[in-house]
């Protein structure tokens, strides 16, 4: 009966952390290139019940297997590509198809990571720099991609950088082989871990447009009532098991 009473406390624990989950995909539900994430949940390893001190048999018995109720199993991103919305601005980029752009992301210790994202809403610095909104600059066959801040940008889809129809530079698009092997920075960046192999992009550049989150925010909030709902159940369940313990020990106790 308190193995119960803990399944059910895990049970209201996973359903926490699937809403954590839910709550922030709302959340991001109008960030630019921010990807859904999804949780499952699995049971724990079983565990053998072994009847001990019983001397109705001259060994421990083995009397089956029991569970201790559910986990989390993974936090998982879904990599779908979100809408295109056009914007007609200069530095709004967005990718239509797989891909990433590359951006240098400065630390607090001032090192340099190369991480990747699908978010393309990007300024251009009175240096030239383009950068995004914490200003991490976009990353060109050049390194930091640098344009003159008096000429017309042109984006081609592959690509390339042109000012005022001249070439300048080229964009460094990259893929991954598995996106599992992907670690989340923040909402809308990726750093690859051991085990990442990369592959040409077969995403085309588009100017003017920006991907939109691929959150249905219909979907999740369905699925938030859902898990209120279970959650409330495993409430329920330590409340009546709460309550028989109580008669246990204070009525059939005290005969």
């Amino acid at each position: 009966m308190v193995r119960g009473l803990y399944t059910a406390w895990t049970g209201m624990q996973n359903e926490q952390k699937r809403l954590d989950v839910i709550a922030n995909n709302i959340a991001n539900a109008s960030t630019t290139g921010y990807k859904q994430e999804g949780v499952t949940s699995q049971s724990f390893d079983d565990m053998l019940g072994i009847k001990v001190r019983d001397f109705s048999a001259e060994t421990d018995e083995i009397i089956g297997k029991m569970t201790l109720g559910v986990k989390i199993g993974e936090v998982y991103t879904n990599h779908t590509q979100g809408s295109l919305r056009p914007t007609g601005n200069t530095y709004d980029l967005a990718l239509d198809g797989a891909g990433f752009f590359t951006v240098k992301v400065t630390d607090t210790n001032g090192i340099d990571h190369i991480r990747y994202t699908r978010a393309g809403n990007y300024t251009i610095t009175k240096d030239g720099y383009v950068t995004d909104a914490d200003g991490n600059r976009l990353q060109s066959e050049a390194g930091d991609l640098i344009v003159p801040t008096d000429a017309e940008i042109v984006f081609d889809t592959d690509g390339t950088v042109y000012a005022n129809g001249e070439l300048i530079d080229k964009l460094t698009i990259t893929d991954f082989e598995d996106y599992n092997y992907l670690k989340k920075y923040a909402d809308t960046m990726y750093e690859p871990v051991d085990g990442a192999t990369q592959k040409e992009a077969a995403g085309a550049v588009r100017q003017g447009f920006l991907e939109q989150s691929n959150v249905n925010v219909v979907q999740e909030m369905t699925q938030m009532i859902a898990i209120t709902r279970a959650y409330e159940a495993n409430q329920k369940v330590i409340q009546t098991m709460d309550g028989t313990l109580d008669q246990a020990v204070n009525s059939v106790g005290r005969v």
